[in-house]
């Protein structure tokens, strides 16, 4: 089944970042836009789409070759789509958590957490380096178990769509039904902080339930202002090294590492250094709560 639902939504992303960017200038929050950080946002958004173009063919190759092997085999049912599209929400979940605390997969994603800003076009800030990062394989268990390769994808379309209105200030809370379920603007905001309050929480794409199921859950207070983008903030609207600067980190790191620790520059989370001269998150956030307790 040939369909990518984020191709047919692109008219509609670009008119609610029109809309969005009007709202701002018209009483909304004015800092929301800023024209440069806005370029690097739609210029990572095209080299994504050029980088998912080139790489979606081997994806596809690997889902089907999964398909084949197993003894499983679900098909087209009706009741296989909302059953796939849940199952697809929590291997995102996975992979997004994943992708916090695993440097190597986390320099594949901190691009999309790159911006200082917070509006609709942020959410254009994918990653070209994905297929690189193998970030794919946590889609395979979902061939494995019989699901149908074109099922999966479409599932995993529908899911990126959705995660597009979230990258918004313009919504402050839904319903309270709804946010008990469901990711929001709220809750994605919170995930996009750099508050040590907020650090690694709420990697939810559809469904914040699977953060409240496994502790990850962090619930956004209007009265500690979020602030975005990262730890260490890029300090440039430079597309190739917001894209690239964890890479080129880490081999920096790799190469100057006592061989002992090499791998655990790999793999070990953001932040972490084999002699203390660093934070990870979870450093940061024991700091803050010590300071709150005293």
């Amino acid at each position: 089944m040939d369909f990518d639902p984020v191709a047919y939504a692109i008219p509609v992303f670009i008119a609610l970042i029109l809309a969005e960017l009007l709202w701002s200038r018209r009483g909304g929050a004015r800092s929301a836009y800023e024209w440069r950080d806005t370029g690097t946002s739609l210029a990572i958004g095209l080299g994504s789409t050029v980088a998912g173009a080139l790489t979606g063919g081997a994806v596809v190759s690997m889902l089907v070759a999964v398909h084949d092997l197993s003894p499983l085999a679900i098909g087209w049912a009706w009741w296989a789509w909302p059953l796939c599209f849940v199952l697809d929400d929590l291997a995102y979940y996975w992979f997004h958590r994943c992708a916090h605390r695993v440097r190597w997969f986390w320099a594949s994603h901190v691009n999309h957490h790159s911006s200082q800003h917070y509006n609709l076009s942020t959410a254009l800030r994918q990653s070209w380096t994905g297929f690189f990062a193998l970030s794919f394989i946590f889609r395979l268990p979902l061939a494995a178990i019989g699901f149908e390769p074109g099922m999966i994808l479409i599932c995993g379309g529908i899911n990126l769509v959705y995660q597009f209105w979230i990258h918004t200030e313009a919504v402050k809370r839904m319903p309270r039904w709804f946010e008990a379920v469901m990711n929001t603007p709220s809750h994605h905001r919170v995930h996009h902080a750099v508050n040590a309050r907020y650090l690694d929480r709420n990697y939810a794409g559809t469904f914040i339930v699977w953060d409240k199921l496994f502790g990850t859950f962090a619930a956004e207070d209007d009265a500690d202002r979020i602030r975005y983008g990262i730890v260490s903030q890029l300090g440039t609207f430079n597309v190739l090294y917001a894209v690239f600067h964890e890479w080129i980190g880490i081999a920096r790191d790799v190469w100057r590492a006592p061989w002992r620790h090499k791998l655990s520059y790999l793999l070990r989370e953001p932040g972490w250094s084999h002699d203390g001269s660093r934070e990870t998150s979870d450093m940061i956030r024991q700091r803050w709560e010590r300071e709150q307790a005293d």
